[in-house]
């Protein structure tokens, strides 16, 4: 074994000037780094290797010398044996850190996501579960479902509760409605109508939204963001444009967004003007007799006479 190991450094000595020359003319076949250079050619060949060799020389003078064929042989063919070999296992270790990159990348998304969401509800929101849409749904609460479903399915969650926020209006609105007006009147059918109207135009632009974000759903701004920042100057040109391009996608996407949620905002606002007015409208009949002014007077004047009628009787 020691004899092995004489020849194996003795044959792998030999071996470096080559792979040093070649390495100097075209870096790539020498050294299995990305990018490749000649520094670390020479680092390797002229440090590295010739270290390896010189630690298993002296390592094997324990057993004295002699110096094996094998181990002469094994040393002339490691390095175009281990090149490869050091190459498949570097890009196994770069997959497996770009993956959990982008794996620790989408949970820091989805929690940033979660977080807008958190902070997008409203005190008394109703949450729709597009999957359970209410047991009373009309056709307005179905297409918020499938609108809220659509958001969510290209992980837009903080858009998605827009469509909550749409139902929580619609339902309080409904409820006033049913307060200051029978079922049966012309009255309520035509407010119902209206607010119906103003509904599904928010839907429309739910879907708009989701149509927007369906086009950028692949692309990763932070990752982009990140690899511009950290290999900007070792990128070719037409990669780094086409990683700016991205961004520029993204940011006009964001801009389109903001647009529409700006649009559904004012329908909610509308939604609240039509409630507060409805709820100022004075519709049902009085249930006292008498009004509270004439109610109050009575009183008083009974409390002024209750002294009299308590010496008259004793």
């Amino acid at each position: 074994m020691l004899g092995f190991l004489q020849g194996l450094s003795y044959g792998l000595f030999l071996t470096c000037l080559p792979w040093l020359l070649v390495g100097l003319i075209n870096p790539r076949l020498a050294v299995p780094i990305e990018p490749p250079g000649r520094l670390q050619v020479i680092l390797r060949y002229c440090l590295v290797v010739p270290f390896i060799s010189l630690l298993l020389w002296l390592t094997s003078l324990w057993g004295g010398f002699g110096p094996t064929l094998t181990g002469w042989l094994a040393g002339l063919v490691a390095i175009p044996v281990a090149l490869p070999l050091e190459r498949r296992l570097r890009r196994f270790l770069e997959r497996r850190r770009v993956r959990r990159f982008r794996e620790r990348l989408a949970a820091e998304a989805a929690r940033r996501r979660a977080e807008e969401e958190r902070d997008a509800h409203e005190a008394g929101l109703l949450v729709l579960d597009p999957a359970h849409p209410p047991a009373e749904a009309d056709d307005l609460v179905l297409a918020l479902c499938r609108a809220k479903q659509a958001l969510l399915d290209v992980h837009r969650p903080d858009l998605a509760v827009q469509a909550d926020r749409l139902y929580s209006r619609y339902r309080h609105l409904l409820g006033v409605l049913e307060g200051r007006f029978d079922r049966g009147e012309l009255a309520f059918a035509r407010a119902r109508e209206l607010v119906s109207q103003v509904g599904l135009g928010a839907v429309d632009t739910l879907h708009s939204m989701a149509a927007q974000a369906s086009g950028v759903v692949n692309v990763d701004g932070d990752f982009v963001r990140r690899r511009l920042s950290r290999e900007g100057r070792r990128l070719g040109t037409q990669e780094r444009e086409a990683l700016r391009r991205r961004l520029e996608l993204l940011e006009e996407t964001e801009r389109r967004l903001g647009e529409l949620a700006a649009r559904n905002e004012a329908a909610l606002t509308v939604l609240d003007d039509t409630a507060v007015s409805l709820a100022r409208i004075e519709t049902g009949r009085p249930q006292a007799s008498v009004t509270a002014e004439r109610a109050l007077a009575e009183l008083s004047r009974f409390v002024s006479r209750a002294d009299r009628y308590g010496r008259s009787g004793s």
